[in-house]
C-alpha cells in the first residue's frame, strides 16, 4: 500500500467514536479565531481537510455542537471531544480535527486562519496566513502547494 493510500486511525478522548481516513489530507490548517479558541480551550484548533468518501466514522453517533447552521461541528456524545466539522459551502469534504488522528505529528498546519484574533504568543509553522478565512478562490492554489510540499 502506498503512502497516498495509507489508512490512518483516530478516536475521540474516550474512544467511543472512531475515525479512519484513507490517504493524505487535501490541506492542513490552524484556526486562531476566538470561536475555535473557546471550542478547544486553547490558542487555536487544528484540522486536516479530507474528501468525505475517504473518511469512515464508527462507534457512537456524533452530535452537533458549537455551530448549528451551515457549518456544523460534530462531537462525541459521551466525552464531548470536538471531532470534525462539515459545512455545506465546502461540498463533499470533512474537516477532521487533526489531534483526533493517531498521526497528528505528521499533520503540521500548512495555512493558518483567524490571525486577526490570534493570541500574540501562539505560533505555528504554517506557510500561509489569513486574517480571517482563506478566500474560496485561494483553495485550489493552496491545496496544490500543500500537495507539492508533502511530496518533496
Amino acid at each position: 500500500m502506498s503512502e497516498t493510500e495509507a489508512t490512518h486511525n483516530g478516536a475521540c478522548r474516550c474512544g467511543q467514536v472512531q475515525l479512519k481516513v484513507r490517504g493524505k489530507p487535501l490541506i492542513t490548517m490552524a484556526c486562531h479565531c476566538s470561536g475555535c479558541q473557546k471550542m478547544t480551550s486553547s490558542a487555536f484548533s487544528l484540522s486536516a481537510l479530507y474528501p468525505l468518501d475517504v473518511v469512515d466514522i464508527s462507534g457512537l453517533e456524533p452530535v452537533i455542537g458549537g455551530m448549528h447552521g451551515e457549518m456544523r461541528h460534530h462531537f462525541c456524545p459521551h466525552c464531548l471531544s470536538w471531532m470534525f466539522t462539515r459545512a455545506e459551502m465546502m461540498g463533499p469534504l470533512v474537516n477532521i480535527r487533526s489531534s483526533m488522528l493517531d498521526n497528528v505529528a505528521e499533520l503540521a498546519p500548512f495555512i493558518e486562519t483567524g490571525t486577526r484574533e490570534k493570541l500574540e504568543w501562539a505560533q505555528t509553522s504554517a506557510v500561509h496566513s489569513y486574517a480571517m478565512f482563506a478566500p474560496k478562490e485561494d483553495f485550489p492554489m493552496l491545496m496544490q502547494a500543500y500537495a507539492q510540499s508533502i511530496i518533496g
